[in-house]
């Protein structure tokens, strides 16, 4: 048996050196696989309800709803429902702590699932058509379209 080892080249040392190597190797794979993941998901809400919302110009529902996203900043937004004003404006996704580096690694390999969720509220205006009488809208819709000519000539 001893001329076997002697053969192959590895002393007593160097092959507990490869056991530990291959050990180590399986252990870090099994770790790889047992880590968590990020969920990022903003929710999406509106006085009044089930208004239909887009977000960077892509339609994720009527509200509530919610939309997973990857990525942290400002989102254009729009949100319509019948008999309100439109609202076109800017959200914010703010980047939690442990998403900045480097504990956004740390995150990334913990055996744990770690979620980020962003709530959204928006308030919706009712219609001026339905606020004002009809003549009174009418009036002052008029009164706009004097001043746009008069700044178009």
């Amino acid at each position: 048996m001893r001329d076997e080892h002697a053969r192959s080249g590895l002393t007593h040392a160097g092959r507990r050196l490869v056991s530990g190597l291959v050990t180590g190797l399986i252990t870090g794979l099994m770790a790889v696989g047992m880590t968590g993941c990020l969920e990022r998901t903003i929710h999406i809400t509106s006085d009044p309800p089930g208004a239909l919302v887009w977000v960077n110009d892509i339609e994720v529902g009527y509200t509530p709803c919610e939309t997973e996203f990857t990525y942290f900043g400002t989102y254009d937004v729009r949100v319509r429902l019948d008999g309100h004003e439109p609202l076109n404006t800017k959200a914010v996704a703010e980047q939690p702590m442990y998403e900045y580096p480097p504990f956004d690694l740390v995150a990334t390999v913990a055996p744990a699932d770690i979620e980020t969720n962003i709530r959204w509220h928006f308030t919706l205006e009712p219609a001026k058509e339905l606020a004002q009488s009809p003549e009174l809208f009418q009036a002052e819709l008029l009164e706009r379209a004097t001043q746009t000519r008069g700044m178009i000539r």
